[in-house]
């Protein structure tokens, strides 16, 4: 049987990406995750009991834990989500983020190299590491153009700085050592399982309770977003067909501004959860001081995912955004576990 090694799969992508892997393919796989405050057991619940899943707590810069993973499960392929992921926390404390996204990321493309020079005949023909990363590594778009898989990179924030460094070393490992490396960069995420500091459940939260829903600026900055299970689909369909040492540009097809993105989870609110006054949830919005650095315009050109691999997201904003809301509204328990008390959805990446 095939075997996945997944890093960071108790995270909002990677629990994603495990699911729809057992749902849709055979192979069997190792979760490694460090369990971070993000990262949270409580999203697998639904697996954890399956024969072909498996669970180990550890860290990608552990080396030598590394190296014995390798060695005992024998992997067929590395799918490496870990990461820190939060632009604001990387602003108020970047060398985390430097820590797990650079030094994690060379540990662990160091340990498949290694790993990799062992495997002999179809194994090693067939072995593949895929590296998935973010637009944000781009930089930052005006009001036209969008981001191919030629743009030169330009990060603005510690994350994206960590990131695109990590694209690179990933790159490298197979430049320099012929590691089958693949790399993925995806626009915004959003769906179930996603950790309540960011920008859509925090509003879903922070409306059902009442307290302010703060947009940053003038809320005009813009995002492409994707439908979580369609990003996975998407990470299947690159595993599967391909090429190696090629990287693909994953996006959604859905440019909106932060406000209208607000605005909309207040109508679907005021539709499912209406108060008891009738007063909207848009009457929660307030205008608060912009984050530091903060890009314009990210957009994505999907084309050679659709192209080359006869990739397309199947969720339109619409469809995808309100399968969201109703997920939270029928798992507000999971969003109170999860939110272990070192996190208050307080305002992070003020720089001070």
């Amino acid at each position: 049987m095939l075997k996945t090694l997944v890093t960071g799969g108790a995270g909002f992508i990677g629990s994603n990406f495990i699911r729809l892997a057992l749902k849709n393919t055979q192979t069997k796989v190792i979760n490694l995750d460090k369990l971070t405050y993000a990262g949270n057991l409580d999203s697998l619940q639904d697996i954890e009991d399956s024969s072909r899943y498996s669970f180990i707590h550890g860290d990608i810069c552990d080396a030598t834990l590394v190296q014995d993973v390798l060695a005992k499960h024998q992997p067929s392929m590395i799918v490496h989500f870990a990461a820190e992921s939060h632009v604001d926390r990387s602003i108020d404390g970047p060398a985390a983020f430097i820590e797990t996204n650079i030094n994690g990321t060379f540990s662990l493309l160091e340990a498949a190299r290694k790993y990799y020079l062992e495997l002999n005949g179809d194994r090693k023909a067939t072995f593949r590491f895929l590296h998935i990363s973010t637009d944000e590594v781009y930089g930052s778009l005006g009001e036209t153009g969008y981001f191919t898989e030629n743009t030169p990179y330009a990060p603005n924030s510690p994350y994206s700085a960590s990131k695109a460094s990590s694209d690179h070393l990933a790159r490298a490992y197979y430049h320099t050592y012929g590691l089958p490396v693949l790399i993925t960069n995806c626009s915004n995420n959003y769906g179930p399982y996603q950790f309540p500091e960011k920008l859509i459940p925090l509003m879903i939260l922070n409306a059902l309770e009442g307290k302010a829903l703060p947009v940053y600026g003038t809320g005009e900055n813009v995002r492409d977003w994707l439908y979580v299970e369609d990003h996975c689909q998407a990470l299947l369909t690159v595993l599967e067909k391909g090429l190696i040492g090629e990287k693909y540009n994953i996006g959604g097809h859905n440019e909106k501004t932060n406000i209208n993105i607000v605005e909309t989870i207040c109508d679907l609110l005021d539709a499912k959860r209406p108060k008891a006054n009738r007063q909207s949830y848009r009457e929660q919005i307030s205008f608060v001081k912009d984050r530091p650095g903060h890009d314009k315009r990210y957009a994505i050109d999907a084309t050679k995912m659709k192209r080359e691999l006869g990739w397309l997201p199947k969720e339109t904003f619409e469809t995808g955004i309100e399968k969201t809301v109703d997920w939270y509204l029928d798992n507000l328990e999971w969003c109170r576990r999860v939110t272990d008390g070192s996190y208050r959805r307080e305002r992070l990446g003020t720089g001070i």
